[in-house]
């Protein structure tokens, strides 16, 4: 007989065992792609999105430096962003400076101010967002301070004339004359050409193309803050000082014919007999070539140069109204005890002689740095005898600037 139990069916250990089976096989082949054996769907990993970091700021120099040399540029840089905003300071004074192209680097373009702490913060942004970035450092004590001495003309509130070179004294000898003459700047309110001669070390002369334009206000600025005169010497101030040009007036001196013919801005408004150096020797020979009125006496004592009391040629007079012209002994002055050759013949030891009279007003009229110009003698004179610079050809004259080319055909900015 059958047993019942077992009778068409699977006894039930058996499908137990069954359904174990395949639990174990639909967990074995399920896969995280969706490929299992009964085409489940299977579990997918998060992936996050790498950070972007925000600028690095690099300062230069860098934070707590000392002895910072006043003519190094600060340098601020950002790496993966754009430089918003850049601020360096001393003493509440901003230092300026540009940006490049992308605005990814600035650069300062003005010397710092020696002995001085500076501060520099900027800002940058970017994908990675803003960033800032700070720096303190401290700039070096000179051992020499570099300074203008002396300028020329500097009498304050002085009118000269159209022919009038500017002359800079510096206290100290500067070896580094291309920083130094790029720092010295001259704005006049009538442009003009003009160039810088260094003469030496110490002193170096400004002198325009043509004659000044008359009637006009120039402006002498000496930026020397920070600037490297030389080892170990660095400016620590500006100076500035505003020259005023009055009329033109020329005067022409004609040894030969014995006259003297002033204009003013192109007029006539004196003509004048005079004598001018009998010329027995080249001592006694007037200087031919243009002269700058240089200084003014009232009375002078003239003594003949080289000579003492008693030696052949002596003489030692004290004349009127006499405003030189050289170096050389040459002035113009009044010669009553001449008046009879004035205006036929040359008697003086190399002067110009006028008529008091002609010869005060003259004294009263001209400022320094108006041109007289004398013609009619083989004696030229030299271009440093006196205020002679203008006996030199400009292109010559520029040659003596130590910027050469960059500098000495620019031309004087108006103010």
């Amino acid at each position: 007989m059958l047993n019942r139990k077992t009778r068409g069916t699977w006894p039930v250990g058996a499908i137990a065992t069954i359904a174990v089976t395949m639990t174990v096989l639909l967990s074995a082949c399920t896969s995280g792609s969706g490929g299992g054996l009964l085409g489940g769907g299977g579990v997918t990993e998060a992936t996050e999105k790498p950070s972007i970091p925000a600028p690095a700021i690099t300062i230069v120099p860098a934070e707590g430096t000392n002895r910072v040399r006043p003519d190094k540029n600060v340098v601020v840089t950002s790496e993966g962003g754009a430089l918003e905003e850049v601020l360096v300071e001393s003493a509440g004074e901003n230092i300026e400076g540009e940006f490049d192209a992308d605005r990814t680097k600035w650069t300062s373009n003005k010397p710092l101010r020696p002995s001085s702490t500076y501060t520099v913060s900027a800002k940058a942004t970017g994908e990675g967002g803003p960033t800032t970035a700070t720096s303190e450092f401290t700039t070096l004590k000179p051992k020499a301070e570099l300074a203008v001495a002396d300028v020329t003309p500097g009498i304050k509130g002085e009118t000269v004339g159209v022919g009038m070179p500017i002359m800079v004294t510096f206290n100290q000898a500067v070896t580094n004359k291309a920083a130094v003459e790029a720092a010295l700047k001259v704005d006049a309110q009538k442009p003009a050409e003009g160039a810088w001669r260094w003469i030496s070390d110490r002193l170096v002369i400004y002198r325009p193309a043509k004659y000044w334009p008359a009637h006009q206000k120039v402006t002498f600025t000496a930026d020397l803050t920070g600037i490297r005169g030389g080892p170990d010497m660095y400016g620590t101030k500006s100076f500035t000082h505003t020259i005023k040009i009055g009329a033109r007036l020329v005067s022409v001196v004609n040894t030969k014919t014995h006259m003297m013919v002033v204009k003013k801005d192109g007029k006539v408004v004196q003509t004048m007999k005079i004598s001018a150096g009998k010329a027995t020797t080249r001592e006694y020979t007037t200087t031919s070539g243009v002269h700058l009125t240089m200084s003014k006496h009232n009375p002078e004592t003239m003594i003949s140069p080289g000579k003492k009391e008693g030696d052949p040629g002596y003489y030692k007079e004290i004349v009127n109204h006499a405003v030189r012209i050289s170096n050389s002994g040459e002035y113009v002055h009044s010669a009553p005890w001449s008046v009879g050759s004035q205006g036929r013949a040359n008697v003086s030891h190399g002067c110009i002689n006028a008529h008091p009279n002609q010869a005060k007003w003259f004294y009263d009229n001209f400022h320094r740095g108006d041109v007289v110009t004398v013609v009619g003698t083989d004696r030229e004179l030299e271009w440093n005898n006196g205020w002679g610079f203008w006996q030199m050809s400009y292109a010559k004259w520029k040659s003596g600037s130590a910027l050469k080319d960059e500098a000495a055909d620019s031309e004087v900015s108006q103010g």
